[in-house]
């Protein structure tokens, strides 16, 4: 698509971005709503970053079934138990306030935003021509820049100024308007479409054979990497440094602001770019962000780190999805869209857990400095065919 020809989304993805929205505000501001909840009753960061592993947990197991479930039964279904678990889930810690609480909200808000997202990315990828999937995906990753920005504003300041239960309590009003929304049929989303192959005789490895298939899902793990180590330690980073909550939600939410910034462009100028090669700078300029983090400890320069490091992480997910549903066989993009979430939560799980447990006893910087090493080599090894 050149410059000229992008497009607007039409009222059916803009009213799905809408839904999307309101479920990532619920989720993003979750997270950081449960780890200072954590943190203020006195978890260490390896239990802070165990409740940030149950986010992924249920979807890393999970999430392949879902692609097929959106496969076969189409997008409504899934999407609309999803939003409603979502509202499910930030209800509990606001009723009955507790550790048990937030455990129990951490596996179903992750469960059901996974719920939610994959069929819904793969209605983004049907919807309009061919052409323009590059520029609806981006439009759709637009949507979820707005509700990274807004959920940990949105938390922050809750908690600083009604408490963590009120916090918990205000995620779910969006989602609650975008529920009575899907209910209605006031959003038509695609139907289901048939698979070619046999899933029962092929299954998810035939897909991890698939080179090209491959090659992205290892490269959405990096991106999944350096994304999830700043939602987990900006918390925990910025706590240690003396931060309140509501710096700690403008430092994410600078993080969030970049990936607008750099999403907006997509549709516009996204067809000019190569696609490896944006992926490959990506990669390198978020290993350099990781690398200075640990030396900063100002709050402006956390704003700028953290910004520069979303426009790095937030270009990928358009063009990894765009070139997923590309190259995925016919009649199984669900199931890929599935596999890419349930391998990028089995990071989800692996980095809290590991990362936290490393942050607890060596601290902060050699695990700042491992993952922008991971993050560097990942893009020096994108330069190969």
């Amino acid at each position: 698509m050149s410059p000229a020809g992008a497009r607007f989304p039409d009222r059916t993805l803009a009213a799905l971005i809408a839904v999307g929205i309101a479920n990532h505000v619920l989720l993003s501001g979750a997270r950081v709503a449960v780890s200072l909840d954590a943190l203020a009753r006195g978890a260490s960061p390896a239990l802070v970053g165990l409740l940030m592993a149950l986010f992924a947990l249920l979807p890393m197991l999970f999430a392949i079934h879902a692609g097929r479930l959106a496969d076969r039964a189409g997008a409504r279904r899934p999407v609309l138990w999803g939003t409603a678990g979502g509202i499910v889930a930030v209800l509990l810690p606001a009723l009955w306030p507790g550790l048990p609480a937030l455990f129990a909200a951490s596996l179903l808000a992750g469960f059901a935003f996974m719920l939610f997202q994959v069929p819904a990315q793969r209605a983004v990828g049907d919807l309009g021509d061919p052409d323009d999937r590059t520029a609806s995906y981006s439009w759709y990753a637009l949507g979820f820049s707005v509700s990274g920005f807004a959920g940990p504003l949105i938390a922050g300041f809750a908690i600083d100024h009604l408490g963590f239960r009120a916090a918990f309590a205000l995620l779910a009003v969006l989602p609650a308007f975008a529920f009575v929304a899907l209910a209605r049929g006031a959003i038509r989303l695609p139907a289901a479409h048939a698979h070619e192959d046999d899933v029962r005789t092929t299954g998810m490895f035939d897909l991890l054979r698939h080179p090209t298939l491959r090659r992205l899902l290892t490269l959405n793990a990096l991106f999944a990497l350096g994304w999830d180590l700043h939602t987990v330690f900006v918390p925990i980073y910025g706590t240690q440094i003396g931060l309140t909550a509501a710096e700690i939600g403008v430092v994410l939410a600078a993080f969030a602001a970049a990936t607008f910034v750099v999403r907006l462009a997509v549709p516009w100028y996204g067809a000019a770019w190569a696609p490896m090669r944006v992926l490959r700078v990506a990669l390198l300029s978020a290993g350099a962000v990781y690398l200075a983090f640990p030396f900063t400890a100002s709050m402006p320069a956390l704003i700028a780190l953290s910004f520069v490091l979303g426009l790095g992480l937030g270009i990928g997910q358009p063009i990894v999805m765009s070139q997923l549903h590309e190259h995925a066989p016919p009649g199984r993009v669900g199931e890929t869209v599935g596999l890419r979430m349930s391998l990028i939560q089995t990071m989800a799980v692996g980095v809290p857990l590991v990362f936290g447990a490393l942050g607890t006893t060596v601290g902060v910087l050699p695990v700042f400095a491992s993952v922008g090493v991971f993050l560097g080599l990942g893009g020096i090894a994108a330069r190969r065919r």
